[in-house]
């Protein structure tokens, strides 16, 4: 017996909505009143666009009259959110471990200076005694970095921010690949991209045609946010294993030279240092000045909060025990926005521990 279209559609409806309600909860009206406003204030701040998830569904979403959600902006140094997650997919693969010397693939380094003892992991992690910024200040190529990086410190003492480090675990990632014949951005594709269902708009390549692996990538809000789930679950996505779990971990472990920074995120909950250092800067000094200055009033957010970011406050949130992503783009001269205000708007007072889990 064939039914009318009007119950075909009733069933599609009432279909939908058991749907729903099995999926994440929706948020609350409180909820959405907290989005809007936070999404406001992104605005004044220059933002471009701003993207909710819980449990891996859309809560919310909002963009500048000028952009939308097919739009792509470039992320800065938050592209570095993919490269501690490529380590610990070439550590499942076995083709590294974070742990081991970089001079074991990178000949050059082994002269007997500092260089030859720093791992792989201080190297991601800004610590290894590499200065990050080359005398010049100019974007390097991988191989060029791993020629020219200097070593201002013993490996671990000392946090040093920039892109020297990355290109070098480029130029690293390369030499280990090349037994296969398979280049960078190729693994890159294969290995993480492509697994996630995730859309690169663009990726600005050095002079060598490489990724450039520190501040490269465009993508639109919802695509990093799929980056961000990844980490929330624990290295799956739709079900599947994408990077073992305890391999992922790493990312987040927190570097003894820094304490807000792991590998390629930073760590915004560890304590009132790292939320400081996170805000502030990047130096002792500044750490020390950003403790000193704080308002017993500024919001500081969950403990296992941690935020991919770049120029512009490009920003993408991970908080796991609130089951949340957050994506938030702006232009070049956000430099107004405060992540904690922006988080505090977003997540309300602090929710009691879920005990039924």
């Amino acid at each position: 017996m064939k039914l009318p279209a009007i119950a075909l559609c009733m069933f599609a409806a009432i279909g939908l909505a058991c749907l729903n309600a099995a999926g994440a909860p929706e948020p609350t009206k409180e909820e959405k009143e907290r989005f809007r406003r936070a999404a406001e204030y992104s605005k004044s701040a220059r933002g471009l666009s701003m993207v909710v998830m819980r449990d891996g569904e859309l809560l919310f979403e909002d963009y500048a009259p000028i952009w939308n959600r097919d739009k792509p902006h470039l992320l800065g140094t938050g592209t570095m959110s993919f490269v501690g997650v490529l380590a610990a997919c070439a550590a499942h693969d076995g083709l590294l471990t974070f742990d081991e010397k970089a001079s074991d693939t990178l000949v050059e380094w082994r002269n007997g200076g500092a260089k030859e003892q720093l791992t792989i992991r201080q190297l991601l992690g800004m610590c290894s005694g590499i200065e990050g910024v080359n005398p010049v200040n100019a974007l390097p190529t991988y191989r060029h970095a791993v020629m020219t990086a200097e070593s201002s410190a013993l490996a671990g003492e000392r946090f040093s921010f920039g892109p020297v480090p990355v290109q070098c675990f480029g130029e690293l990632l390369r030499r280990k690949l090349a037994p296969q014949n398979l280049a960078v951005g190729d693994y890159i594709e294969r290995r993480l991209l492509g697994p996630l269902g995730l859309r690169v708009a663009f990726w600005r390549r050095d002079v060598d045609n490489d990724p450039i692996l520190y501040s490269g990538a465009f993508l639109t809000a919802g695509e990093w946010a799929k980056l961000g789930e990844l980490l929330r679950t624990g290295g799956r996505s739709e079900g599947h294993e994408v990077v073992r779990a305890d391999l992922l971990a790493a990312v987040t472990q927190a570097q003894p030279a820094q304490p807000a920074y792991g590998l390629g995120w930073w760590l915004l909950g560890v304590d009132d240092a790292g939320s400081a250092a996170f805000v502030e800067g990047r130096s002792p000094e500044r750490v020390a000045r950003a403790i000193e200055g704080r308002k017993a009033t500024d919001y500081f957010p969950p403990a296992d909060t941690i935020a991919a970011m770049g120029k512009g406050k490009q920003r993408c949130y991970v908080i796991p025990s609130r089951r949340m992503v957050i994506v938030r783009t702006g232009d070049s001269d956000s430099r107004e926005f405060s992540d904690h205000e922006f988080l505090g708007l977003v997540l309300g007072p602090e929710e009691p521990a879920d005990t039924t889990q």
